[in-house]
């Protein structure tokens, strides 16, 4: 299990916005044909990397979920579409949400459901 250490910063807060962070695309994890968009985003005011995982099953009703979770500088280039929820779920803490779950974030740890 990967320690992640908290700083107090709000991007570690459930409610963050999406206005408080840098995005860049990193792909889709085609993995059990679950089309996972995978993005790296950086916090405007802390700069710490977060990997963002999004799945939804359009054909479902209330699918939508996501997961967030800190990357460090060393792991950020080894980190694929294919290996995030893996990466995910190594760690000690992560924030999760969506309709799927009917939250706007919580945190969590251990096995997605993806």
């Amino acid at each position: 299990m990967k320690k992640i250490p908290k700083l107090g910063c709000a991007c570690e807060k459930p409610d963050f916005h999406y206005t408080e962070f840098r995005s860049s695309e990193l792909g889709i994890d085609h993995t059990n044909g679950r089309y996972g968009e995978v993005t790296i985003q950086q916090c405007k005011l802390c700069q710490r990397i977060w990997i963002h995982y999004l799945v939804e099953y359009e054909h479902y009703s209330k699918s939508g979920r996501w997961y967030k979770g800190i990357v460090s500088k060393k792991d950020r280039p080894h980190i694929t579409p294919e290996n995030a929820v893996e990466y995910l779920e190594s760690l000690e803490w992560y924030v999760y949400g969506g309709s799927f779950f009917e939250s706007t974030g919580t945190i969590g740890q251990g096995t997605l459901k993806v």
